[in-house]
Order: C-alpha cells, then structure tokens, then sequence
C-alpha cells in the first residue's frame, strides 16, 4: 500500500535511488554500453574470427572481413565434429542421468523423514566443495578398476557420464522446491489412487517446471564444460570432448586463430541453445526461489 504524500514508483526507479530523471537514464546508459563492450565485443571477435580468413592471430576485428567458411572445413579436417559429437553424447546422457537421480532423490528428501536426513544434506553440499583436482587420482583409479565388478570404463563415454549422473546443486534444488508443494495436494492424490511413482509423475513433477528448467541449464553447461574428467577418462584423442580438443588446438602450432574460433563457435551453440529453450523457466525459477 502506497503512504500518503508518496509518489507511485515509476519502472525507472532502481534500489540505488535512480529515477527516471534524464541524468540518471545517461547513468544507465553509460553502464549499459561498458558492460557491452566488456562482455559483448569479445563474444562478437569470436564469431567474426570464425567466419574471417584471418593469417596474423593479432589482427582480429568485430565484423568479419572477406567472410568464408574455411575454418569450419579445417574444422572438420581437425576432426571437432567427432568431437562434438562426443561431447553431445555425453552431454545428453549425463543430463538425463543426472535429472532422474535429482528428481527421485529430491522427493525422498522432501517427503520422507528418516535419521540421518541432515547429514545426508551436508554431504550433498560438500560435494559441491571439493575441487575436481582433489578427487582426480582416486576417481581415475575407480574408472580403471570399478569396484565389485572389475570393469575398466575408461576410453568409455559411460566413464565421464556416470560421475557427472549426480550432482549436490540439482539434487538441493529439486528437494527445495518439491518442500513447498503443501502435503494436503499429495494427499489427495494418494487417496484417488494414485501410487507414489504416479504423484511423482502426475502431480509434483508438473508443479516443478521452473525447477527442472533451472537444473536442465546448469546442469548441461556443468557437463558440457567439463574439461579435467575427459581428460582422465579417456584412453586416447577419440574419446575427447569438443572443450579438451580446443585446448589442445591452442597448444598446436599448426592451428591458426580462425579454426581456433571456429571450434569456440561450434563448442557454443548447443549452450546457446538450451539456454534460449528454456530461459523462462530459468526466470521462472529464480524468481521463485527469491520469493520463498
């Protein structure tokens, strides 16, 4: 409710005091043009080295100059679309690996009380703590030698997707959000008929779209960035990823900067991509979780 002698607020006004007054609309648009320039003309360098017949790696420019497509046919030369290739695969099992174990995971969390529930938590969390660096050797060891089965997974795309297939953020966000779902609707549903699989399916699943949304982009961008577990997963260079083959395309003398770029470009579109689908969600959930 507005106070009395209070003007409405306008949708210029900001937390920082800044209202629709013409100097502070120059403020915003000072901002706004150096956070452009900081974050928008290096991804606009890389898209335009891709597309350039570029010969001098210090001669980069923001539009394209006589434009070609040949750093994508070196590209393909170099053998990045296997490993892009590789890195979808991957990508896409992991995700889904990884969303079903958040999911099943997060409703026991949320709807079942058992002993021991807080420090079950606190280990999810502490997941999340370790740096990769800390847990390379024990988990290359366990990849050679899987324990009670003696299987060797390494060279395998099952080795980068089986440790990626749980993850403490995605499992804290579905259990926080299937908390607030008010026991009484799962209730009634029970009393319908339904078994637990069906409330999961047909009555908490819908009701955490904007959660699922959050997890399916962090989660996908967790996994497609991964750089150090293919790395020690793999046997040799036909299990790479597209992020570890970039890498070493920058360490190679014989790769110029456009292929350079274009396998930048290549290794961004299908981030580029999960990130359009579902940037309402994101929203959605974001805003969500800061109204609770």
């Amino acid at each position: 409710m507005k106070g009395k002698g209070r003007p409405a607020p306008s949708r210029f006004d900001s937390a920082l005091g800044w209202t629709g007054e013409p100097s502070s609309r120059l403020i915003r648009l000072v901002i706004a043009a150096l956070l452009l320039a900081v974050f928008g003309v290096p991804f606009l360098t890389v898209i335009s080295s891709a597309f350039s017949h570029t010969s001098d790696p210090t001669q980069l420019a923001v539009l394209p100059t006589d434009p070609t497509l040949d750093n994508f046919r070196a590209a393909g030369e170099w053998s990045l679309f296997t490993y892009l290739r590789n890195s979808l695969i991957i990508a896409g099992g992991g995700l889904l690996l990884q969303m079903t174990a958040s999911v099943l995971a997060g409703y026991a969390l949320s709807r079942r009380k058992f002993r021991g529930q807080a420090l079950v938590m606190l280990l999810f969390l502490m997941t999340m703590m370790l740096p990769e660096e800390v847990i390379a050797v024990p988990l290359s060891i366990v990849l050679g030698d899987l324990p009670l089965l003696g299987i060797n997974l390494k060279g395998t795309v099952f080795a980068i997707i089986l440790p990626v297939g749980i993850w403490g953020f995605s499992i804290m966000v579905m259990t926080e959000f299937m908390r607030d779902i008010p026991e009484e609707i799962l209730e009634a549903a029970r009393l319908d008929g339904l078994s637990e699989i069906g409330v999961l399916g047909r009555i908490v699943l819908p009701m955490c779209k904007p959660a699922l949304g959050v997890i399916t982009i962090f989660g996908f961008i967790m996994i497609w960035n991964q750089y150090l577990l293919p790395l020690i997963a793999s046997n040799g260079p036909g299990s790479y990823t597209i992020t570890v083959a970039i890498a070493l395309l920058r360490d190679d003398p014989s790769g110029s900067t456009g292929l350079l770029a274009a396998g930048s470009v290549l290794a961004l579109v299908p981030s580029l991509i999960v990130y359009l689908l579902l940037q309402s969600s994101l929203v959605r959930g974001i805003t969500a979780g800061a109204g609770k």
